[in-house]
């Protein structure tokens, strides 16, 4: 299954620039366009392991992992106060969100707000979300105070009541200004609440949107935007040009690479984000490699063996036996899976052996005769 992201940012932010580099589109980006139609975009994860094992093992196809980004229309001022934030539900849905905030003066696409301020783009859209999820907390608590009083002592009555608390903590840090991703919740309370999907408990990747002319100060501006944001957990941050990596994104890759090299852009703005996407959200590659198919699949870092298998499928994980598993480095190294056996870097691996990024792995499992 793919990472799901949203694409947040008040209007005039490059926000739907940064949909099209991307995922390679050309969604209308027009600075006085009204659509409220959300952009929708599948990309595949660059891995250049996959190229290596495709070259090694000739298989009939290579999947990578891919992210699922949608772009939804720009946020007005104070939309999150009123509860109408463009395209709530499609972003309540999502893992992570990905506010693209204005760094690039433009004489012909003012700022809304009539200056370019990227520090109080970030606060102004930290408390939109918050309010967005106040609205929902402060229409939830008085159902709950009425179904509390309504329904018999039990079970239900209980889970009503634990709610409640739970609601109520959440309610008190959004007064304070805290974002729910900063509170230490348990499993129990976070099992109550996963339901309403609220956006400040969902990791955010901030993503400064430059000009050419503030290019070299992306170390500075990152280095501010960093600080302001006061050391909140599951932040994360980014800078890159959008306008140019727009167009680099339209061009073949080796026209590409050659304006890359002369424009001193190292690494392309997919791949930044999706590295600070994954840095963020904790996750990691493992692999699988054979005649058939070289996959790349995606999983949280730390996950136990016995979990990746299911990732594959459930059958997998049901019956699993044991995992056969060789790190990408080693294989390279040794040439090919017969040579890293020889040379004892092929190994079995329990259950609760903990995954590794660029594990190659082969599951073994039984269920019902499958093996």
């Amino acid at each position: 299954m793919a990472l799901t992201l949203g694409i947040i940012g008040f209007p005039k932010s490059g926000k739907t620039t940064v949909f099209n580099t991307l995922t390679h589109s050309n969604a209308e980006t027009s600075a006085y366009g009204t659509s409220s139609s959300p952009n929708i975009g599948t990309v595949k994860v660059p891995d250049a392991r996959l190229a290596k094992l495709t070259e090694m093992f000739n298989p009939k196809k290579t999947t990578p992992a891919t992210v699922e980004y949608t772009d939804v229309a720009g946020m007005a001022k104070g939309a999150g106060q009123t509860g109408a934030l463009p395209g709530l539900n499609l972003i309540q849905k999502v893992e992570a969100l990905v506010h693209v905030v204005r760094a690039f003066e433009d004489p012909n696409l003012p700022h809304p707000e009539g200056s370019v301020d990227p520090i109080r783009d970030i606060q102004t859209m930290d408390l939109e979300l918050a309010f967005s999820d106040l609205a929902v907390i402060e229409k939830r608590l008085p159902r709950l105070d009425d179904s509390i009083k309504k329904t018999k002592p039990g079970p239900e009555r209980e889970a009503q009541a634990f709610e409640k608390e739970v609601m109520d903590k959440l309610n008190e840090a959004l007064t304070k200004d805290i974002p729910l991703r900063d509170l230490d919740l348990s499993e129990d309370e976070l099992k109550a609440i996963r339901g309403y999907q609220f956006l400040t408990l969902k990791p955010l990747l901030t993503i400064l949107n430059l000009g050419e002319e503030r290019a070299d100060d992306a170390g500075k501006l990152l280095a501010e935007a960093k600080a302001a944001a006061g050391g909140h957990q599951k932040i994360g941050f980014a800078a890159l040009r959008g306008k140019i990596e727009m167009e680099l994104s339209q061009l073949e890759d080796d026209e590409a690479a050659e304006f890359m090299q002369e424009l001193g852009i190292t690494e392309s703005g997919l791949s930044k984000i999706i590295h600070a996407s994954y840095d963020l959200l904790g996750l990691m590659s493992f692999l699988t490699a054979g005649e058939d198919e070289v996959r790349a699949w995606t999983i949280k870092k730390g996950t136990p063996a016995l979990k990746a298998a299911g990732e594959i499928h459930s059958d997998i994980e049901r019956g699993f036996i044991r995992a056969e598993i060789v790190s990408f480095d080693d294989l390279m190294k040794a040439g090919g899976i017969p040579e890293a056996k020889k040379l004892g870097l092929y190994r079995s691996e329990g259950k609760t052996y903990i995954m590794q990024d660029g594990d190659i792995v082969n599951f073994l499992f039984n269920v019902s005769g499958k093996k």
